[in-house]
């Protein structure tokens, strides 16, 4: 494979700025030659990588899950390569792909790793790597600000999560999978194509990004003070097992709910429901550590 990459970098990510001379130094020793893009708004990164399509051979992306999710949709039409530098506060894709936060050892990884393709999420016409969830986790992500990101990093999540629970409300909704239906009263549904999200939380404890299927899980408590005892098992993806959560898997899922709710895929809220979720196997290819 030729090394011309097209490097891009959110600037906003929580390491973006300050390392972005370190991780273009680093390519430049390892043999890359690249074209450096930035923007200040991730909704244009998609037509960068559509203008370069012609002139690359793959694709080298610098921040976190929601400049990835910004991405994943342009990779899948141009079928470009992706590289992986964790910039971001969770790097939750990095995680699930094995790729640490050093800078030196994930550069190494997209000029010398192998080369795998993997599954994506889908929910109503956008795809997703990690997570696409409705409740307590959107309302984190609606406090989630860039600025507690930056400063406190994935020990904003612990936080801010602690503040929603505390103010949970259960709604209603309809699961339909493999021709049955459920009806739950929860207070948050999920979604998962790999597995961590929402800063180093696990969806499945054994969940995997070329597993061919989606992984959900529905919190169905009733008093706030019910999720604590959970909380263990779901950063270790253990909480499947436990009651007041109900666990399904297939390769396609629907989820309905008396009014719209958001929906969050990868950390960004970009549809709402009613929503149809479905996995598309081997849809792009990513660098990882060699085995």
């Amino acid at each position: 494979m030729n090394n011309r990459a097209l490097l891009l970098i959110n600037h906003h990510a929580r390491h973006g700025q300050k390392r972005l001379l370190e991780a273009i130094n680093c390519l430049k020793k390892l043999g890359f030659q690249l074209i450096e893009e930035s923007t200040e708004h991730p909704s244009h990164l998609a037509q960068i990588i559509h203008q370069y399509k012609n002139q690359v051979d793959l694709v080298i992306v610098g921040g976190g899950d929601g400049t990835l999710n910004a991405v994943v949709d342009a990779l899948v039409e141009t079928q470009l390569p992706l590289g992986v530098l964790p910039l971001g506060t969770a790097n939750d894709l990095a995680r699930t792909l094995g790729i640490t936060n050093s800078l030196q050892e994930a550069c190494e990884i997209i000029a010398h790793g192998e080369l795998r393709r993997i599954d994506l999420g889908w929910v109503n016409g956008k795809h997703f790597f990690n997570v696409a969830s409705l409740g307590l986790s959107v309302k984190i992500t609606q406090k989630l600000t860039k600025k507690i990101k930056r400063r406190w990093g994935v020990f904003a999540y612990a936080a801010t999560a602690l503040q929603v629970i505390w103010e949970s409300r259960p709604f209603s909704a309809e699961i339909r999978m493999n021709g049955q239906s459920y009806r739950v009263k929860t207070v948050q549904i999920a979604v998962g194509n790999g597995r961590y999200y929402g800063g180093g939380m696990a969806v499945v404890h054994d969940a995997k990004i070329d597993d061919q299927r989606l992984d959900l899980y529905s919190l169905e408590i009733k008093k706030w003070w019910q999720i604590i005892p959970l909380l263990p098992a779901i950063r270790k993806g253990r909480h499947i097992h436990r009651q007041n959560v109900r666990a399904l898997h297939g390769q396609e899922i629907e989820v309905y709910t008396r009014k719209p709710r958001p929906i969050n895929t990868d950390g960004e809220i970009t549809t709402y429901t009613p929503a149809h979720f479905r996995v598309i196997p081997k849809a792009v290819a990513v660098f990882v550590p060699p085995v």
